[in-house]
């Protein structure tokens, strides 16, 4: 699949900000089953400075600094993107969670694409014991889509059951979290988005020492003809890559939508969590008050061009003076 993405961000101030430092996640990372090209970044008023750096992690960055006040700030980045299909499928045979754990314990390679730095527990995704003994009863029970099961069931089967079970018994509801809440808060109301999902689905599998990631990225935003649209089209999108060992690497599970991420799944970055991957976050002197707009168009090429779109109000909650950050959908 061949796609266009254009993701505007506009936050306006109630009262001028000064000295604001800006970091953007928007360019995305190296990833072996797509192409990016023609990355663009658009930026109003422009920055005094702009830097880009790769990491940490699976992370392009670029650091913006804004010396003169400011009430409004514009953002836009849009890129072509050409996707090909995941190299494994929901019957791919794959390690067991028991030799995942063992060769992520062995492991040297402490890259971005390593498992070392996704195994422990992160700032947004501490270890939860309640969480963990959930998952315990889920990769007890018997594997979705199996015929039969061992006792110790492999990592693919570990994977699709904790995404189904999320997805079964979590309701997605945008006003229910905000990009601060917990994965064990949201565990236990069952509600949240694709954020918090990702996140509770994490907590699970690094419970049961499968390295686990955060990846943030978009979604195909209108269905083939004949097929339902996917839940999170609308804004930026979070699913989990867990690390299935070194013949298959990293494969992702999407719990919002119960399928492995595929040709309608487009990376930007990887992480431990939502912070190390946010879109853009910051600080700045001054406040008062802001309101952060989102709009993000996914259109594969074959079928139509981008146009512009009109930047609605977003639902996520509006960033914040320090650190801050707005949630993925």
């Amino acid at each position: 699949m061949n796609y266009s993405i254009r993701h505007t961000t506009c936050v306006d101030y109630a009262s001028p900000v000064r000295l604001a430092r800006f970091n953007l996640r928007l360019r995305p990372a190296p990833w072996p089953s797509q192409t990016v090209s023609d990355f663009a970044l658009r930026i109003d008023p422009l920055p005094w400075t702009i830097d880009e750096e790769s990491g940490p992690f699976l992370v392009n960055r670029n650091r913006l600094f804004i010396r003169e006040p400011i009430d409004r700030l514009e953002v836009e980045s849009t890129f072509r993107v050409h996707v090909r299909p995941p190299a494994c499928d929901e019957t791919t045979p794959s390690p067991s969670l028991a030799q995942i754990g063992a060769q992520a314990a062995a492991h040297r390679d402490l890259s971005a694409l390593g498992p070392a730095s996704y195994i422990y527990p992160s700032l947004m995704t501490p270890l939860s014991r309640e969480i963990v003994d959930w998952a315990g009863h889920i990769l007890a029970g018997p594997a979705r889509g199996a015929a039969g099961r061992s006792a110790q069931p492999s990592v693919i089967d570990a994977g699709l059951a904790l995404m189904h079970a999320i997805h079964d018994e979590f309701t997605y509801d945008g006003s229910a979290t905000t990009a601060e809440t917990s994965p064990l808060e949201a565990f236990r109301e069952r509600h949240g988005v694709c954020q918090d999902f990702a996140h509770v689905m994490i907590v699970a599998a690094r419970g049961h020492g499968l390295p686990a990631a955060y990846v943030s990225g978009y979604l195909r935003t209108l269905p083939p003809p004949g097929q339902p649209r996917l839940v999170g089209a609308d804004a930026t999108h979070a699913w989990v890559a867990l690390w299935c060992g070194e013949e298959l690497g990293w494969v992702g599970f999407d719990p919002t939508n119960a399928m492995l991420a595929s040709t309608d799944h487009i990376f930007t970055a990887m992480g431990r969590d939502y912070a190390d991957v946010a879109p853009m976050d910051g600080v700045f002197h001054g406040g008062g008050g802001q309101t952060v707009t989102v709009a993000v168009d996914v259109a594969p090429e074959e079928e139509a061009p981008i146009i512009p779109a009109s930047v609605a109000p977003a639902p996520e909650k509006p960033l914040k003076e320090a650190g801050a950050t707005a949630p993925a959908s």
